[in-house]
């Protein structure tokens, strides 16, 4: 089959979204298929980074199209970024042929609105892979108000996105609630969770000693946030446990990643003058175990109004790591689901505001690693794990990509007990 897949991100970024469809796209030509990528030809969180407009990597042939980008300070220049990028997305659009299956995935917010058109027109069969869900997240952030033209504008684009789908691919059970709540018949939604890079991650005594090493971590428990710092995942509860532990030499936190909300971490620190934080950039793929590997207690987090409109896709390989994790967000969540499912003490909970409760689990954390009862080292439950191991979960995403070749089949069993 000939398939094209849509999305912002992909090889050489190291952003989540890339990663998982840089891991589809590699799967796909394994089977055999030609596959062709529209992306962006910057780097998502550091646009100074420029990548070739086209080249062939892997037997997947990638085409990466200009667009503005002025930055994330303001919600106008981020709608001029995403704007640009899908007007000249549409365009180049505009000069490909047909092909079997169209994937989109969600970055920059409703592509999969011209991944629609683009099927309506040339033909063929759209999949949409949805990783976050908008307009639902400008309007839970506060950046749309819902009643406004514009919102309606994009319910309408999104709803016409999940109607001429034949195949909505969703993250948890919570958005698959939200989606259903727009009219999307159930037997065209399926449940499929991002999987961990099991293949590339793992827990690394040796890349723990030289990240903690390279960055003076030695001697610390490191309590690690990594990933995106989005406003969809507040961290205002972590810095202030981090300003009532700043007296509390042994206790460190440790920022990776990027986004606007880092911004704000360096001023808190700054404004308070903290030397218990330190801020890092994204690590690249193939020393993310090191870097992993180098927390004590991962953190997770996610704003209480986000449940089924993000995923916290950085869950899974934290749990390939071993690492016991703390969420901070609503107890009616994804990650809820997965603490309660874990042992006892692998995922510690609590809400946003409770500092205090914050404060007390990162020591319990702390003594339980000086009782010699962390869980690192391997990883936790392992049972559990393989069900979001790549190897377990890309084959069933391909299975759902080539079943939309299939005119009126009933679901395979192994895709019906995803849902």
């Amino acid at each position: 089959m000939r398939i094209l897949l849509l999305n912002q991100c992909f090889y050489p970024d190291v952003v989540a979204t890339a990663q998982h469809l840089t891991d589809l796209a590699r799967g796909l030509t394994d089977r055999g298929h030609e596959v062709t990528v529209i992306t962006s030809d910057r780097g998502y969180d550091d646009p100074s980074r420029r990548f070739p407009h086209s080249e062939v990597w892997k037997s997947i042939k990638i085409i990466r199209i200009r667009a503005l980008s002025l930055g994330k300070e303001t919600k106008l220049k981020r709608a001029l970024n995403f704007g640009s990028f899908l007007s000249v997305c549409a365009l180049r659009l505009l000069t490909l042929r047909r092909f079997d299956v169209v994937v989109a995935l969600t970055s920059p917010p409703l592509i999969s609105f011209l991944a629609a058109l683009f099927v309506a027109i040339r033909g063929g069969r759209f999949c949409f892979w949805v990783m976050d869900l908008n307009p639902d997240e400008a309007i839970a952030a506060g950046w749309l108000k819902e009643n406004t033209l514009t919102a309606q504008l994009l319910k309408r684009m999104l709803n016409y996105s999940l109607r001429r789908a034949e195949r909505t691919i969703v993250l948890d059970r919570f958005m698959k609630d939200r989606i259903l709540k727009k009219g999307i018949g159930e037997d065209r939604i399926s449940v499929l969770a991002p999987w961990s890079h099991d293949d590339s991650v793992s827990y690394s005594p040796e890349g723990r000693a030289a990240f903690r090493r390279t960055h003076k971590l030695d001697g610390k428990f490191v309590v690690m946030y990594s990933g995106n710092h989005s406003p969809c995942h507040p961290l205002d509860t972590l810095l202030d446990a981090a300003l009532s532990l700043s007296s509390k030499p042994e206790y460190l936190f440790c920022f990776v990643g990027g986004g606007s909300e880092q911004i704000k971490v360096k001023e808190f620190a700054e404004r308070h003058r903290l030397g218990n934080i330190v801020c890092l950039p994204y690590q690249p793929l193939n020393q993310l175990s090191g870097s992993l590997s180098a927390a004590d207690l991962h953190v997770v987090v996610m704003g209480n109004n986000f449940a089924g409109i993000v995923h916290p896709c950085k869950i899974y390989n934290i749990i390939t790591i071993g690492v016991p994790t703390l969420y901070i967000g609503p107890p009616q969540s994804h990650v809820a689901d997965l603490a309660a499912d874990m042992c006892a003490n692998t995922i510690f909970t609590a809400h946003h505001g409770d500092h205090e409760l914050v404060v007390k689990q990162i020591i319990q954390a702390s003594a339980q690693k000086e009782l010699g009862s962390e869980l690192v080292n391997e990883p936790v439950l392992p049972i559990r794990h393989y069900r979001f191991s790549k190897h377990a979960l890309l084959p069933q995403m391909i299975n759902l990509i080539e079943f939309n070749q299939t005119n009126g089949a009933q679901v395979p069993q192994a895709v019906a007990e995803l849902r």
